[in-house]
């Protein structure tokens, strides 16, 4: 018993190391053993047994770089390695309203097509979402002339309560009911591995990767769209809470008793700052035509209907309150306004800015950058790929422990 237990011990440890090797691969694009070894702290030797192992099972390959010096006249090249781009093809996919975007990247991440599936539903049954899912993504791969079966694994994003480790939905607003377990569901309609998570927390991977917090160790990235949601990054790395429900910033309660939310409670912020909670407000206020969509809110305002301009107001007055709370509780480097929305100005209005101000602990120093990134569901979908990148990993990383024993 005790062999078995240091024997799963030091192939839980050479995991970790090769997942580390690999992490750093992928971060720096192409590198050597030994500056691997230096920016893990660990010594060539290890590095050298964990390439090796992720050589042979074909993750990575190795390429000819610059000479060590520029200036030698004779030497080798330096090998570097780097990901294996074709080894394995991976699918991004973000649920939205009326549409399901997929991105199919390869092992590196580099986009190999995108492609939008409409949506008649914005709420499905957990089986009609699967069965989606599956029709969104062998249409992406047909417009890739790639087979489904090619597909190592997907990652989807959708809004709500997800428990990221168990693929476990306790609430969303994709879904007619709660507390689904889609791991059985997906299994069946899909031939690869596949990955929940909440939306938010993709969008604040693809922005570690590729946007507004890359270099940043800790950031937040709010998402605005139907509703409100919150991705946290830490130490540069997501926090989601025990039961992935740690960052719900659209579900904070800003009024007691106030506007009722589509989660079902009352006087969340998202009551007063989601797209549907404006339409909402703004029908509510208007006397002479329903306003459909938040352009016709827009619109309205800017031709001076005061009723439009009040509802706009009110909702950046609560957004900057909500923010207030989150740099009092954060100290972020940064916060992000991500989105799809064509304008929320009035979100980061001189007015809000104000607000913002008037709320947060009183120190000598700047408040933190709030910057604005307009991404459409495309990206969100490149933050879930390089999500199902990471997993994908994991996954080929155990099976070369247990194909080793």
């Amino acid at each position: 018993m005790l062999k078995s237990k240091v024997s799963s011990n030091a192939t839980d440890q050479r995991n970790i190391t090769r997942l580390r090797v690999l992490e750093q691969i992928r971060s720096t694009g192409a590198i050597s053993r030994i500056d691997i070894a230096s920016a893990l702290e660990t010594s060539p030797a290890t590095v050298t047994t964990a390439t090796s192992d992720l050589l042979s099972a074909g993750l990575i390959q190795e390429i000819e770089g610059e000479t060590p010096s520029k200036s030698a006249r004779r030497g080798r090249p330096r090998v570097l390695l780097k990901l294996h781009g074709g080894c394995h093809l991976i699918a991004g996919v973000k649920v939205a309203r009326h549409q399901i975007s997929v991105i199919l990247v390869d092992f590196e991440g580099t986009e190999i097509t995108s492609y939008t599936h409409p949506l008649e539903e914005a709420r499905m049954a957990p089986e009609a979402f699967a069965k989606k899912i599956y029709a969104a993504l062998e249409q992406a791969c047909t417009s890739a002339s790639r087979s489904l079966t090619e597909v190592s694994g997907v990652c989807i994003g959708i809004a709500g309560l997800v428990d990221a480790e168990r693929n476990f939905v306790h609430w969303s607003s994709s879904l007619t009911v709660r507390n689904v377990d889609l791991s059985p569901l997906l299994s069946q309609v899909l031939p690869c591995p596949a990955f929940i998570e909440n939306d938010a927390n993709l969008v604040a991977k693809a922005e570690q990767l590729f946007g507004l917090g890359k270099g940043l160790k800790n950031f937040l990235v709010v998402t605005i769209e139907h509703g409100i949601g919150l991705g946290i990054v830490l130490d540069g790395k997501l926090y989601r809470g025990e039961r992935g429900c740690g960052a719900e910033f659209g579900h904070v309660k800003v009024q007691l008793d106030g506007a009722l939310c589509q989660c079902g409670q009352r006087g969340c912020l998202e009551a007063y700052v989601g797209e549907y909670a404006l339409i909402r407000e703004a029908t509510i206020a208007s006397r002479a035509t329903d306003p459909h969509t938040l352009a016709d809110i827009h619109a309205a305002a800017q031709s001076g209907d005061a009723r439009s301009i009040s509802v706009l107001s009110r909702a950046g007055q609560m957004f900057g309150m909500g923010l207030s709370n989150l740099i009092n509780l954060f100290d972020p480097e940064c916060i992000i306004l991500s989105g799809t929305r064509g304008s929320f100005e009035y979100l980061h209005s001189d007015a809000v800015m104000t607000r913002i101000n008037n709320g947060v602990v009183s120190v000598d120093a700047p408040l933190p950058e709030i910057n604005v990134n307009h991404w459409g569901d495309s990206m969100w979908a490149k933050g879930a790929a390089a999500y199902g990148i990471e997993q994908v990993s994991i996954l080929k990383v155990r099976e070369l422990a247990e194909n080793a024993s």
